[in-house]
C-alpha cells in the first residue's frame, strides 16, 4: 500500500506539470479558435502532427531504455552520460541537415519555409531537454520537473496572449516596432511563442548537462538502442494512431474543404484533451514505477491494483466530459462552426481510456526486456488506423477518423492484455474493470445520443456510476479515509 501511496503521490505532482500547464494551454484553444479561420486551424493542427512524429523520431526510444538500464544494476553515471551524449549528437545532426535542406523540405510538405524552420528549432530544443527530464522522473524530482514544465507553459501562454489580444492593439501606425512584428497568418506566432517557451525549459535543464557530462560509452549505447529501436518503432506507430488521422484527412479529402475539416476536427479533439491529460499524467508517474517493483514479490498484485484503479478515474472522466461536453465546448470553442464535429468527441474520450488501460497492461513487455512486441502491437494499431481512414474518411470524413482511432486503441490494449497473460500472467479483476468501462460506456451513450447532451439526465446517470464506484469500492475507500477521519476526530477531543 505503501508503494501505491507514492505512485499516486508522484502522479498527482507529475499531473501538476502535465494537467495544470495544459489547462492554462487550453485556454489557447477559443483564443485560436477565436483569431484564426477553420484553414488556418486546420495548418496549425497538422503542423502540430509533424511536431508530434518528431519528438518522437529523435528521441527513438532512449529515454524508455534509459530507465531500463538505470534501473537494472548498470554505471548509473554510464547509462545517463551515454544517452544524453547520444540524443544530443543526433540533435545536431538533424539540426545541420534540416537547415541546409529546408527549402526541400518545403516543397515537399507543401508549406511554407518559416514553418519548417519553426518546426525544426522545436524539435531541436525539445530533443535536448528529453534525457534532463528523465533524469528528474528517475531521481524522484517531481517538483523540480513540475516547476520547469510549468514555466514553460507559462510563457508559451503569455507570449501568445501577447501576440493575438495585445499586438493587434499596439500596432497600425506601421513606423513602430511592434509592427514589424505582425503576421498576416497568424499561426505564426503560435510557433515563435513555442521557439522562446522551448529555449527557456533548455536554458533550466541546462545544469545537467555539466552535471551528468557528455561521454559515450559505445558497448553499452549498443546495448540500449537495440533494446530502444523497438521502442522508437512503436512510437512512430503511435504517433500514426495518434495524429496520423489529421495528415490523411488532409491528403484524402478534397482540397477545397480538407484544411477546414482538419480544423474543425482537431478543434473538437481537444475536448478528449481531459482523458489525455489523466492518461499522460498517470504514465509518467506509472513508467519508473514499473520497473522500481519489478522483483518484489507483490509486483503482480500491486500491478493489477493499479490497472483496476486507473480504470475507475478513467472511466469517471469519460462520463464526465461527455456529460457535460457542451458547456466544455461552449467555453474552449466560441465559434460554434467547429461544433459539427462534437459528436467525435465520445469515440476520442474512450479511444483514449482504451490507450490508458494499454499502457497499463504494456507493463509485461517492458520489465521482461520484451518490447519488440509493444512494437508490434503498435504496428498492428498503425495499421489499422490507416485501413480503417483509407476505408471511412472519403465516405464519412472526421467521423471515420474517430471510429479508426477508437477501433486502433482498442485492439492494442485487448491484445496486450492477451499476449501478457501468455508471458507474464497478472491477477487483474476483469470482472470489476468490465463493469466500469462497460457502465462508463453505455451511460455515455445514452447521455450524448439519445438525451442530447440534456444535463438533467446525463447529471442523474454520473450521480448512479459515483454510486456504483461507492458500492463496489466502499470497504476499500473505508480503509483509504479511515486514517484521515480518525485524525480529524482526535483534534476534535
Amino acid at each position: 500500500m505503501s508503494a501505491l501511496k507514492n505512485l499516486f503521490k508522484n502522479t498527482f505532482i507529475y499531473g501538476l506539470a502535465t494537467v495544470l500547464p495544459r489547462v492554462l494551454g487550453l485556454v489557447l484553444t477559443p483564443l485560436y479558435v477565436s483569431g484564426l479561420p477553420e484553414k488556418q486551424f486546420g495548418v496549425y493542427v497538422i503542423l502540430m502532427t509533424y511536431l508530434i512524429m518528431g519528438n518522437i523520431l529523435l528521441s527513438y526510444g532512449m529515454e524508455t531504455a534509459f530507465f531500463r538500464f538505470i534501473n537494472r544494476g548498470d554505471d548509473k553515471q554510464k547509462v545517463q552520460s551515454t544517452a544524453l551524449t547520444s540524443l544530443f549528437t543526433t540533435a545536431v545532426i538533424f539540426l545541420l541537415l534540416a537547415v541546409v535542406f529546408k527549402a526541400e523540405l518545403s516543397q515537399f510538405l507543401k508549406y511554407q519555409t518559416a514553418f519548417i524552420v519553426y518546426a525544426v528549432v522545436i524539435l531541436f530544443l525539445d530533443t535536448l531537454a528529453v534525457i534532463p527530464f528523465a533524469w528528474f522522473r528517475q531521481n524522484e524530482k517531481p517538483m523540480r520537473y513540475s516547476v520547469i514544465k510549468i514555466t514553460n507553459v507559462v510563457i508559451n501562454l503569455g507570449l501568445n496572449l501577447f501576440f493575438f489580444l495585445v499586438l493587434p492593439e499596439i500596432t497600425g501606425a506601421g513606423d513602430g516596432i511592434a509592427d514589424h512584428l505582425v503576421f498576416e497568418n497568424k499561426v505564426h506566432y503560435i510557433f515563435i511563442s513555442n521557439i522562446i517557451a522551448s529555449a527557456v525549459t533548455l536554458l533550466l535543464v541546462a545544469p545537467l548537462y555539466f552535471r551528468i557530462g557528455l561521454r559515450l560509452d559505445l558497448g553499452l549505447w549498443k546495448e540500449m538502442i537495440i533494446y530502444a529501436l523497438p521502442v522508437l518503432v512503436a512510437g512512430m506507430a503511435f504517433s500514426i494512431n495518434e495524429a496520423g488521422d489529421k495528415l490523411m484527412l488532409r491528403y484524402l479529402l478534397p482540397e477545397a474543404v480538407a484544411e477546414s475539416e482538419v480544423g474543425v476536427y482537431g478543434a473538437a479533439y481537444k475536448l478528449g484533451a481531459f482523458m489525455t491529460l489523466f492518461v499522460t499524467a498517470f504514465k509518467l508517474g506509472v513508467e519508473p514505477f514499473f520497473f522500481s517493483q519489478a522483483n518484489k514479490k507483490d509486483a503482480r498484485n500491486t500491478y493489477a491494483n493499479i490497472t483496476l484503479y486507473f480504470t475507475i478515474f478513467g472511466s469517471l472522466i469519460l462520463l464526465f466530459v461527455v456529460v457535460y461536453t457542451d458547456l466544455f465546448a461552449a467555453i474552449l470553442l466560441p465559434e460554434r462552426s467547429y461544433w459539427r464535429a462534437l459528436w467525435v468527441v465520445p469515440f476520442i474520450l474512450l479511444a483514449n481510456l482504451c490507450l490508458g488501460v494499454y499502457h497499463n497492461l504494456s507493463v509485461w513487455y517492458k520489465i521482461t526486456d520484451r518490447t519488440i512486441y509493444g512494437a508490434w502491437i503498435s504496428v498492428g494499431g498503425a495499421v489499422i488506423t490507416i485501413v480503417l481512414n483509407l476505408l471511412l474518411i472519403p465516405v464519412l470524413s472526421y467521423k471515420g477518423s474517430a471510429i479508426a482511432t477508437l477501433a486502433a486503441y482498442g485492439t492494442m490494449m485487448a491484445t496486450s492484455y492477451l499476449l501478457g497473460q501468455k508471458h507474464y500472467p497478472i491477477p487483474y479483476d476483469l470482472k470489476k474493470i468490465g463493469v466500469y468501462m462497460t457502465t462508463s460506456v453505455v451511460f455515455s451513450a445514452l447521455a450524448f445520443y439519445v438525451f442530447k447532451g440534456s444535463l438533467l439526465p446525463g447529471t442523474v446517470l454520473l450521480l448512479l456510476f459515483l454510486s456504483l464506484i461507492y458500492y463496489l469500492e466502499r470497504q476499500e475507500l473505508r480503509k483509504l479515509f479511515k486514517p484521515l477521519l480518525d485524525s480529524t476526530a482526535k483534534k476534535f477531543k
